[in-house]
């Protein structure tokens, strides 16, 4: 991916639903070139789609927290992938290095909730251990807008 290509993702990241041709005018290439220049970069993989962005607090999500997830030896990352995708309060899940396998994001309506969710994660048949921050200000999001300038 090339810097115009970097240009036109970032634009796209904002507001995918911006036209060819007001993408084009911001980065200084026609609508049709926009276009073929997003067909590739979806061919090769480097956009993988189009989506919207909703608050979760519209949906009556107020709560936000992160689960530290501590785990048996012989756990996978593939076990820790399958248990979480049951639980549509989780938003996002990756393994980590330090003591932690796994940090959890999760959204709930309310205390009572995410309590509700930290207990149905902890008692996985292979969670040790849970530990959990809730956030009280997010300060910064980014959405796939590439690499910052």
């Amino acid at each position: 991916m090339n810097e115009l290509d970097e240009r036109i993702v970032r634009v796209l990241a904002e507001d995918a639903r911006r036209s060819y041709a007001d993408i084009g005018a911001e980065v200084g290439l026609s609508a049709p070139a926009v276009k073929r220049r997003v067909d590739r970069l979806r061919e090769d993989g480097a956009i993988t789609g189009f989506t919207v962005r909703v608050d979760p607090s519209a949906l009556g999500w107020e709560t936000e927290g992160f689960i530290e997830m501590y785990c048996r030896s012989n756990t996978g990352p593939q076990d820790i992938r399958r248990a979480l995708t049951r639980y549509p309060e989780v938003v996002a899940a990756s393994t980590v290095t330090g003591d932690a396998d796994a940090v959890v994001q999760v959204f709930a309506a309310d205390m009572r909730h995410f309590e509700a969710v930290l207990e149905r994660i902890a008692s996985e048949p292979f969670v040790e251990r849970t530990k959990s921050v809730l956030v009280l200000s997010p300060l910064l999001r980014r959405y796939g807008s590439g690499a910052p300038t």
